[in-house]
C-alpha cells in the first residue's frame, strides 16, 4: 500500500494500520481490510515510532524530541 516518504514504524489499534512516515513528517491512516488510505495527519518532525493505548495513537518525533497524540 502506498503511504508517505519514509515509512518507519506502523501500529494496529485493531480496525486501522497506522505508518509514521520519517522523512514526510506525517502519520498515515490505512483501513486494515483493504488498505485504503483514510487520512495522512501531520505531526512532529522525523516521526520514528508509533504506539496504540487502546483510545489513541502516540508518534514519537525524533528531530525535534517531541510526542504527538493523534
Amino acid at each position: 500500500y502506498v503511504v508517505g516518504d519514509g515509512p518507519v514504524a506502523a501500529a494496529f489499534d485493531g480496525v486501522n494500520v497506522w505508518v509514521a512516515n520519517f522523512t514526510a513528517d506525517t502519520m498515515t491512516k490505512l483501513r486494515a481490510s483493504d488498505g485504503a488510505v483514510l487520512g495522512t495527519y501531520a505531526v512532529g518532525v522525523s516521526p520514528s515510532g508509533v504506539a496504540y493505548d487502546g483510545v489513541s495513537v502516540w508518534v514519537t518525533n525524533q528531530t525535534d524530541a517531541t510526542v504527538t497524540k493523534l
